[in-house]
């Protein structure tokens, strides 16, 4: 699962550049008026690379928790 995520931020970090070079290309060739709203796109982009990175580093950040909450609940306390 942790491939698939790190997958997934890079392909729409990609996408967001990709954006941004197609439509900087098209406004210049063409109407900049008609691609500017294109610019939303790459905004969508970017701002799902950035929630899948936090939500992925929060996930980490969870799974390490309980992985010590598990550890210490298997080692006898020494407090009586």
């Amino acid at each position: 699962m942790n491939a698939y995520n790190k997958v997934m931020e890079w392909f729409w970090l990609s996408v967001g550049f990709l954006i941004i070079i197609v439509v900087t290309y098209m406004c210049i060739t063409e109407e900049p008026d008609r691609w500017a709203p294109y610019y939303g796109l790459c905004l969508f982009a970017f701002g799902t690379f950035f929630l899948r990175r936090y939500m992925r580093k929060r996930m980490e950040k969870h799974l390490t928790f309980l992985e010590e909450e598990k550890r210490k609940a298997g080692q006898p306390s020494n407090q009586k």
